[in-house]
Order: structure tokens, then C-alpha cells, then sequence
């Protein structure tokens, strides 16, 4: 090919040239079915994600910013797939895990990769509650206890699209009385936004027509070095807490709170993920590392609780939040044997961590924990930000 372009002129060098991106370009431009993810070598077929589930449609949706960041939510679940940010060498990282086709997602004992947790995030010992001095039973699936809202929570669920623009996907979901076990119609929006500062915020509102308890999140699983790094144990995390809620061997709050100073849990100032991660400490064992929800030390309103920092891309990852709690999970149940992640890519223990924020884990059995309940003319409004930047 060398040899053939050296004997053309100059300007039939570039008219060839031209010629090769144009055609290269009308082929990218008119692959409708795929969405590329920044500049990685990840591109999501939509065809694997545009299904019907208990009859309704399922779709990919990709928001943009000017920064070419970018975030892809399917409405099964209103799962993050994937969120590229800029890294510090000028280029994109996929910092999200997740999977290329739908039905990854559907598979039982998935992990909860990307979604909406509701209604109840976190674990509810024995799934029993009372309000009002009726006692409820929710779904068992977590051994003794009930996770995450039980065996088809929000996670499984296709939310209505009621906006969707570059920028935000607005979803919604009618969960009704009785649903997982739970009192009352609860009507709940879900309004993710990408904005101009590389941040994604999240918006969940929620009302009921019957007295219930609610707890929204994001399980959204981060690796800042990108996913499919082999690894978060290098990266550096600080929680602003003074007090984590310990928990029994099933991870069911006691309901005391322990203080976190001179133990595994003190992340007030910036420390390796990995450097106490093994310490002989009861509660690292019963989560097999850390799994636990810390009482952040904040005031009311929007504040920064958490930052994350991956020397390796140089990406900063701040968590703002309303919310009194955060479970800080270091993917101690990954083994990278369940299913493969985008583009084939393997997720093995401890290959991403979460910071979900919510109340506390089984705040309903807890009268001294920030209460949960919902009633009817109420409304239930919080925000959480995971604001994304290049430290210098």
C-alpha cells in the first residue's frame, strides 16, 4: 500500500484519504444499533437490550456532555451500564461495570449491577416490619432476610421513560399495595443528569397512598482505574463518619453504633482501600471486608460525604448526598465466574466497589435510626451526586 501512494500525487493522496474517512464516517453514523462508549474499545449493540419484558419495552439511552463524558441507562432496572469520564491522560475511562445484552441482567442471583434499589435498599432483618402495630412479611432473599426490596425489586422492573434528552432520562415506576410484601401504592421518578461538570446526579422522588417505608439508591459498581481492572484496592477512599452500624453475621444492624476512630472503618482521612481491608476485626468477617453502612457526619442538604481517587487514571470521584447513611461495599461476593462484563471482560473479587446512599439498613426494627416511613400527602425527595474529576 506504501508503494502504491507513493506513486500517486498529493492531491490524489488526499482525495483518497478523504474519500476513506467519509466512508468510514457514513458506516458509523449509520450503525443505529450500536452506541459507543467515549472512545473505548466498548460499543453497546442496542439490539441486545431492545426486548420486551412482562410487556413492556426495553431500550438503551445514552446521555452526553461537552466534555465527551457520557453515561448509558437501560430502562429495565434504570441501570447505569456504563459511565465514561475523562482520565488524566487526555482520554476516556469506562469506570462502571455492566454487561452488553440484557439478559445478563435477568439472570437470578445477579448482582444488582447499575440499579434502582427500592423500595427498600439494603437488607431488613427477617423481612418483617410493623407500622402502625400491623406487622408486614416481605420476601425472603437474602437467607433469613429480605434485600434490596426481594427476589423482583425495582432492580427487575421496565420503568416508563417519561423525558429523555442528551443530557437527562427521566423514569418512572407505579410499585403497587402488596408489592414484595410492602404497604401502599408508591408512585416513584427517577431523574438521572449528566452535567456540564462530569457530574451525575440523581433525583428520586416517591409518594404513597397508604402509610409505608421507603429507601431508594443506586447500585452502581465503580472501578476508577475502568472496569475490568483486576482491582480497587489501590484506590484511595475518605468517608466523613464518626460511626459505622455494626451488624450480626446475617448483616442485620445490631441497632448500637460504633464508633469508627482506631478501627478498619476510620476513612475520615484518605487511606488505601486494601491497607486495613484484611485486619482480624469481627465485622470485617462477617461481610468479608467491608459491607456497611457508615453514619456520615453532615448536615441537612446536599454535602460532600465521600471522594474516591485512582492514582493510576487520576479520576476523583465525589459523593454528595442528602442522605444520613452510606454502605460502602468492596465486592467481596465477586468472583468473575458469573457472568462476563462488556466486551467479554471478567469482574473478580474485590474488582469494584460500591458507596451506595440511603438510611440505614433495617431503620424500620430501629427506633433510634432515621426513620423510613412515607405517609400519604408526604412526599419523599432526595438527591445524590457522584460528581466525576481529573485531580492535578
Amino acid at each position: 500500500m506504501r508503494k502504491v501512494l507513493l506513486g500517486l500525487s498529493t492531491a490524489a493522496v488526499i482525495l483518497a484519504l478523504a474519500s476513506c474517512n467519509n466512508n468510514n464516517k457514513k458506516q458509523s453514523e449509520g450503525n443505529s444499533d450500536s452506541v459507543k462508549v467515549g472512545n473505548t474499545a466498548v460499543s453497546l449493540d442496542k439490539a441486545n437490550f431492545e426486548k420486551t419484558v412482562d410487556g413492556k419495552q426495553v431500550n438503551l439511552y445514552t446521555l452526553k456532555n461537552e466534555n465527551n463524558a457520557s453515561v448509558v441507562i437501560t430502562n429495565y432496572g434504570g441501570r447505569v451500564i456504563s459511565i465514561v469520564v475523562p482520565n488524566k491522560d487526555g482520554g476516556l475511562t469506562d469506570v462502571a461495570l455492566g454487561y452488553d445484552k440484557l439478559e445478563s441482567y435477568q439472570v437470578k442471583g445477579e448482582a444488582f449491577f447499575g440499579a434502582i434499589i427500592g423500595r427498600y435498599g439494603n437488607r431488613i432483618g427477617k423481612g418483617k416490619f410493623s407500622l402502625d402495630g400491623k406487622t408486614y412479611q416481605l420476601e425472603l432473599n437474602d437467607g433469613s432476610n429480605s434485600l434490596h426490596g426481594g427476589n423482583n425489586g425495582f432492580y427487575a422492573k421496565v420503568w416508563d421513560v417519561e423525558e429523555s434528552t442528551d443530557n437527562k432520562l427521566v423514569l418512572s415506576y407505579i410499585s403497587a399495595d402488596g408489592e414484595a410484601g410492602y404497604p401502599g401504592t408508591l408512585n416513584v421518578k427517577v431523574t438521572y443528569t449528566l452535567e456540564a461538570n462530569n457530574s451525575l446526579k440523581i433525583d428520586y422522588e416517591a409518594t404513597t397512598d397508604k402509610k409505608t417505608v421507603v429507601n431508594l439508591t443506586n447500585h452502581t459498581y465503580f472501578n476508577l482505574n475502568g472496569e475490568g481492572d483486576s482491582t480497587i484496592l489501590d484506590h484511595e477512599l475518605m468517608i466523613s463518619a464518626n460511626a459505622i452500624t455494626p451488624v450480626d453475621n446475617t448483616l442485620i444492624p445490631t441497632g448500637e453504633l460504633m464508633p469508627v476512630e482506631g478501627t478498619p472503618f476510620d476513612f475520615n482521612k484518605p487511606t488505601r482501600i486494601g491497607d486495613r481491608i484484611e485486619t482480624d476485626n469481627e465485622q470485617l468477617k462477617f461481610g468479608k471486608g467491608y459491607d456497611h453502612n457508615w453514619v456520615l457526619h453532615k448536615s441537612k442538604g446536599l454535602q460532600t460525604i465521600a471522594n474516591v481517587y485512582s492514582a493510576k487514571t487520576g479520576i476523583q470521584m465525589d459523593v454528595i448526598t442528602e442522605e444520613p447513611g452510606l454502605q460502602f461495599y468492596s465486592g467481596n461476593f465477586m468472583t468473575g465466574a458469573e457472568h462476563n462484563g462488556k466486551g467479554g471482560k471478567a469482574y473478580p473479587f474485590r474488582s469494584a466497589f460500591c458507596l451506595e446512599t440511603q438510611h440505614f439498613p433495617d431503620s424500620p426494627n430501629h427506633a433510634n435510626f432515621p426513620s423510613t416511613v412515607l405517609k400519604p400527602g408526604s412526599t419523599y425527595k432526595t438527591t445524590t451526586v457522584y460528581k466525576f474529576s481529573v485531580r492535578k
